[in-house]
């Protein structure tokens, strides 16, 4: 498990570092905008492109399963042996989801490397890649979420098949 905490330290240091670049490229923008006698057309594309890849990049290497949004009030009210097999059902779900997915997921990235940004001349294949990350990592960590289910694991825990959540940490049940 420390190696799961320090490479999710690793992932945090990688949006960080993302969102400064971010940051720092609006600046730019807004400052060469008013005080520059030219536009400088990169910074709009650097911040969406950024933009893109810190919301996927956070999504597959930062959040957890109790970090999204999701409907879970009958989950919550439910005993513990409902709630694993909700927790594997859905895992399941996610997991058939994203892999039915795949195949068009990778012939959209594949495509777009053919074209390049407007401005930078980026292939646009890179720029979508971060979705194809995303994906094997949602397919990878709900499988492993199913599997923990299907053994016993606790539904409720940070880290399949580890019990709940680590000293100090909140719960979201009641």
């Amino acid at each position: 498990m420390k190696l799961i905490a320090w490479l999710r330290r690793r992932a945090e240091d990688v949006a960080v570092a993302m969102l400064a670049v971010t940051f720092a490229t609006f600046l730019l923008q807004i400052f060469a905008r008013y005080f520059l006698p030219f536009p400088i057309g990169w910074t709009q594309e650097l911040c969406e492109t950024l933009w893109l890849w810190l919301v996927f990049w956070c999504g597959a290497f930062c959040l957890d399963d109790r970090d999204h949004i999701k409907f879970d009030t009958l989950y919550l009210a439910s005993p513990l042996k409902r709630r694993r097999i909700f927790a594997a059902v859905a895992a399941v779900a996610v997991v058939g989801a994203f892999l039915y997915s795949s195949y068009d997921t990778y012939d959209f990235i594949n495509f777009y490397f053919i074209q390049r940004s407007a401005v930078m001349e980026i292939p646009l294949g890179y720029v979508f890649s971060i979705f194809g990350v995303f994906l094997v990592m949602m397919v990878i960590r709900y499988a492993v979420r199913a599997v923990a289910m299907l053994l016993g694991g606790d539904p409720d825990a940070v880290f399949p098949g580890h019990d709940a959540l680590t000293e100090g940490e909140e719960t979201h049940l009641p």
